[in-house]
């Protein structure tokens, strides 16, 4: 506006067109233009002082008597920018067309961009950012935090504020997490989608260690939770580029919003949990949503509703559910441990390298990218989980010995197998303990034969060799070939002397 003041104030001069134009360092044509419209205008030097740059640029280009008419209808401007921004290949001289079609007395298409472009500009810095509708949600933490009182304790500590903006229409969601874990991210970021009641295409989230591993501008390393969760709502995450903050100033813009607008009126609440908190917090990012932009008919809900909502995707039947991922390395006993606990997996897996994947239900074991396990998470004091179809077959037959099975066996080979079968499980600490030995005492009866072990458990009772060594030993030497002597106990004579009472003497008291 000063370069056509400069136009208006040299002509006021009595130069020519080709002298102001030389002055101001454009052309004449250009100079005899801004006179023309000046003229249509009725504008001419000295301005008015009531008269300033935009009411001078609303006169010569917009109000002129050749390019605008009070009664030309004006377009729905919010439409026209959704259409602009969500479809494909829409142009705003589709548009146009289209208005024409329905206006036939409307702007030209020049004058169609003109007002486009100026309303674009009167609205709020989130409409700015030409994000298409329903496409990017942007999602960090808050610099503040909230204090929480122990209602027991009386500790006061910090929670931490979640918020996420969708990019189109800035619409906000708050809320505070006990930590900035990896559960609390990802637990607000399935509040935050529940909120909205759909999905955009793209997260982007700024560096945070719980959703981003390894920060970098061409592959960033996301976290293996991180991305089951945008699987499960079919996301892409995309995470802001470090040192780009313009990546991510949606997202910065909602977090100043948050923190003063949300956080900053609750300031002087005092808060016994985070639910309280979080009570409080849905109170006031309600109010920051429906609050209309200054100058505007329009607040972040109402964008919202006539933007975004209908670009979004359905949300799945079931919300995600957070699993933790950790490497692990098969023990020899084909067993891996997760939080004190111990899962089996097929024992060929030994020593292999492998991922747990654990619910809050189940825990599940992958290799290579394949699930080869799925357990029942177990709690409480420490236990072996095992599946009867991940062991070795032998290991399988060991496993369905039962003491009554291992007597009852004993007994269809001689009575004193099965009474050498039965003190070894009565005499270990727990019955399992002598299983081994039961079933040591099943390989000598196939190599020597039921008659022989027989006598040879017959001698180890006599001679009190409980074991499997025991009749190992003895049928390597042969000893089960000699009978057996019990020596009968020695006699005991009762001992005479004075000093003994007798039953006599206690008789008389």
């Amino acid at each position: 506006m000063r370069q056509i003041t400069e136009v208006l104030r040299l002509a006021g001069q009595g130069l020519s067109c080709r002298q102001i134009g030389q002055s101001v360092g454009i052309s004449a044509s250009t100079v005899q233009g801004y006179l023309k419209r000046a003229q249509a205008a009725g504008v001419s030097w000295p301005l008015p002082e009531a008269l300033d740059a935009g009411a001078l640029e609303e006169r010569l280009f917009v109000r002129s008597a050749d390019e605008y008419r009070p009664g030309r209808p004006e377009p729905e401007w919010l439409e026209v920018h959704r259409e602009r921004t969500q479809g494909k290949h829409v142009t705003l001289q589709l548009l146009w067309l289209e208005y024409r079609q329905a206006c036939p007395d409307g702007w030209g298409y020049t004058q169609f961009c003109v007002h486009y472009r100026r309303w674009l500009g009167r609205q709020d810095v989130v409409m700015r950012l030409e994000y298409p509708a329903g496409e990017r949600l942007f999602v960090d933490f808050c610099g503040d935090t909230l204090p929480i009182t122990d209602p027991e304790t009386g500790e006061v500590w910090q929670a931490q504020v979640f918020v996420s903006a969708l990019g189109a229409s800035g619409y906000l969601y708050v809320e505070a997490t006990g930590s900035q874990d990896l559960a609390s991210w990802l637990g607000a970021h399935v509040h935050a989608l529940q909120f909205y009641g759909a999905a955009p295409r793209i997260l982007v989230p700024d560096n945070v260690k719980a959703g981003v591993t390894k920060a970098c501008w061409y592959d960033p390393e996301l976290n293996p939770s991180y991305l089951e969760l945008a699987r499960h709502y079919s996301l892409a995450v995309l995470p802001a580029r470090p040192y780009h903050p313009r990546d991510k100033a949606a997202v910065e813009a909602a977090v100043q919003v948050a923190e003063r607008w949300v956080l900053a009126p609750l300031r002087h609440h005092r808060f016994f949990s985070l639910g309280e908190a979080n009570v409080a917090i849905a109170e006031q990012r309600e109010r920051v949503n429906h609050h209309r932009f200054r100058g505007q008919d329009l607040s972040r809900r109402a964008l919202f509703d006539k933007l975004e909502r209908q670009a979004l995707q359905p949300l799945p039947s079931t919300p995600y559910e957070f699993a933790a991922w950790k490497p692990a390395k098969v023990n020899i006993d084909y067993h891996v441990e997760f939080a004190e606990h111990y899962y089996s997996v097929p024992h060929r897996l030994a020593h292999e390298a492998v991922e747990v994947r654990a619910t809050l239900h189940v825990v599940e074991i992958f290799h290579r990218g394949r699930r080869v396990a799925s357990h029942v998470r177990e709690y409480g004091r420490k236990r072996f989980l095992t599946d009867r179809e991940h062991m070795p077959a032998a290991h399988r037959a060991h496993l369905e010995w039962t003491p009554s099975k291992l007597v009852a066996w004993g007994t269809t080979v001689g009575p004193a197998v099965a009474e050498l079968v039965e003190t070894i499980l009565n005499t270990r600490p727990h019955p399992e303990h002598g299983y081994r030995a039961c079933l040591g005492l099943m390989r000598l009866v196939r190599r020597y034969g039921a008659e022989r072990v027989s006598a040879a458990c017959q001698r180890a009772l006599a001679t009190g060799s409980i074991s499997y060594t025991g009749v190992d030993a003895i049928l390597k030497h042969g000893l089960d070939r000699v009978p057996v002597v019990v020596e009968a106990p020695p006699k005991v004579v009762p001992i005479q002397h004075a000093n003994l009472r007798g039953q006599a003497y206690y008789q008389q008291l």
